[in-house]
């Protein structure tokens, strides 16, 4: 298994690339969509199956991404 540091190398921000938007290794796939087919209930091998362009490690890619931007201390209620 790919280290963690490993994996979010495959995660790329270029601003040619999809508005700046966090990409799988500078493809036009935003980590975003990746993560609402996963959160869809779509299975890491169909997802690969139909999009072959995409490698398991590029999914567990957007999960380590996914965890390292939302860590946080804490968080607050936005003033309404």
């Amino acid at each position: 298994m790919n280290s963690r540091s490993e994996l979010l190398s495959r995660i790329t921000v270029d601003p040619a690339v999809c508005h700046g938007k966090a990409v799988v290794r500078g493809m036009r796939w935003p980590v975003q969509n990746v993560l609402e087919l996963m959160a869809s209930g779509m299975t890491n091998e169909e997802i690969v199956r139909d999009h072959p362009e995409l490698e398991p490690d590029d999914l567990l890619a957007c999960l380590a991404f996914a965890a390292k931007v939302t860590e946080v201390k804490s968080i607050h209620r936005a003033a309404e």
